[in-house]
């Protein structure tokens, strides 16, 4: 029975704290101006 309970308790943890991070959104930021390397470069 008290491993029920911790499992319950365990669940409804992880959910409020789920809750809370969605609740905060998400931070607000720039996004690099530098575009991102896709390609190697050829070898000489």
């Amino acid at each position: 029975m008290r491993a029920l309970i911790a499992a319950a308790t365990g669940l409804v943890l992880a959910l409020a704290l789920v809750l809370t991070l969605t609740a905060l959104g998400a931070p607000t930021g720039e996004t690099s101006p530098k575009p991102l390397l896709t390609t190697v470069p050829a070898h000489p």
